[in-house]
């Protein structure tokens, strides 16, 4: 096992979870559901929630979801450190681990948020109380989500024909050009997810391949 990968591994993954929490906390501690702060003409604080996946995607049931997500966090965790002892590049770790970071802050909320926190609504921000007296049961807590872009916005032509197709705006129709709600988990996922896409895509196809056994080259660590 590479020792120095494992610590580096280990302190992306603590500083990723306690930045994303100390944000959250703030967040919901001090705005109301739905409030936004606006920062720029393009980029605002806004304070939702949500019971899914990343981007407040939703899949099926919220217990079962966070299951998932713990056994698949599980899973990374013993995958990169199966890594190291093969000799993988850093590079290539540290997007794994950013990935695991981010799934943990999500799952995070999920596990603790609705038995310490009270209910957040459009009228009364949340506060902290005892274990057991919050807004909901172990793993059935919702993720706290607050950043958000709408980068351009504009409105539809009023031409009626534009209802009748599909998987377009309608006709008066206000539109936001990425308008998902996204938290700092969430950013730690997609950087990494990217990253691997982008740098890493021969040894991410070798990982991938159970008939490979050998550990790749160093040549493979900056690809694009």
């Amino acid at each position: 096992m590479n020792r120095k990968q494992v610590i580096i591994s280990i302190a992306i993954i603590l500083l990723v979870l306690i930045i994303d929490q100390i944000i959250k906390v703030e967040v919901k501690t001090n705005m109301a559901l739905g409030e936004h702060i606006p920062i720029t003409s393009w980029f605002q604080i806004a304070f939702v929630e949500n019971n899914g996946m990343a981007f407040g995607m939703s899949f099926g049931s919220k217990i079962i979801l966070t299951l998932f997500r713990i056994i698949t966090v599980g899973f990374l965790t013993w995958y990169v450190l199966r890594l190291t002892r093969r000799g993988y590049q850093m590079g290539f770790i540290v997007c794994l681990s950013m990935i695991i970071a981010g799934a943990l802050g999500n799952i995070f909320d999920c596990i603790f948020y609705g038995e310490i926190f009270t209910q957040s609504t459009h009228t009364d921000v949340a506060r902290i109380v005892p274990w057991g007296e919050g807004y909901g049961d172990v793993l059935e807590g919702r993720v706290v989500d607050m950043f958000y872009f709408p980068l351009i916005e504009w409105n539809m032509p009023g031409w009626n024909w534009l209802n009748d197709i599909p998987f377009i705006p309608n006709a008066y129709e206000h539109c936001v050009f990425f308008s998902p709600v996204f938290n700092f988990a969430d950013a730690s996922i997609s950087c990494g997810v990217i990253a691997l896409i982008l740098f890493y895509r021969k040894t991410l196809s070798k990982c991938l391949n159970a008939k490979k056994e050998t550990a790749p080259n160093a040549e493979d660590s900056a690809e694009s």
